[in-house]
């Protein structure tokens, strides 16, 4: 019997409305149907005035962290894996898991980092030219690299979707916020179409939402 996650306390969510590692925790849980509560937090002001409970428990001061059992889990993916491997859903088959950890990885390392620094330097820190002009490369290149992968399968693993779709889809329904247009990687926007097609997902602006 796959174990559950705790719910007594609830599980807590702290997140933040323009971040895309805290939507994939978030669309996860919504995905699953895993009862939680979700908690804003301010980043914009500094790490010692946010809430004392968030400040305790997220050890390097970032969103998310998802409280479960009174245990704080921080960054992103690593909350993905426990809480798949918790559920049981949206884990992969037990042949695939070492393809999810190889995504997981190359998320972190790669449209983790472009997409999100490129929407950051267009919306809130504007950088110079050539900083904005190697960050898109970074970001079609990455882009690209989904767009071949997606020619050949409708989600990255052949069972379906999985964490490793939710970790790599996370920033990217914000693409055009990153001043990319997703139409002009047609396997990558037939993906998120399939991906927010799925019962329970719900739009970043719509899931980080204050409650």
């Amino acid at each position: 019997m796959t174990p559950s996650l705790s719910t007594s306390p609830a599980l807590l969510l702290y997140g933040n409305e323009d971040s895309g590692h805290s939507y994939k925790v978030r669309l996860l849980l919504l995905l699953s149907h895993v009862p939680h509560r979700y908690q804003p937090i301010a980043l914009d002001i500094p790490r010692a005035e946010r809430p004392a409970d968030f400040v305790a428990a997220s050890r390097f001061g970032e969103v998310p962290v998802l409280i479960d059992g009174g245990v704080a889990l921080c960054q992103s993916n690593a909350v993905l894996l426990h809480v798949a491997q918790r559920t049981g859903a949206f884990g992969g088959t037990p042949d695939e898991h070492s393809a999810v950890l190889e995504w997981l990885f190359w998320e972190a390392n790669r449209i983790g980092f472009s997409v999100p620094n490129l929407r950051f330097s267009l919306r809130w820190a504007p950088q110079p030219a050539e900083v904005l002009a190697y960050l898109r490369a970074r970001v079609l290149a990455d882009l690209q690299t989904l767009d071949e992968t997606l020619a050949r399968t409708e989600f990255l693993l052949p069972s379906g979707p999985t964490i490793a779709d939710i970790a790599c889809a996370g920033y990217l329904f914000w693409l055009d916020q990153a001043g990319i247009a997703a139409p002009d990687f047609s396997n990558v926007a037939r993906w998120l179409k399939s991906l927010s097609a799925l019962p329970g997902w719900d739009h970043p602006d719509k899931a980080l939402a204050a409650p």
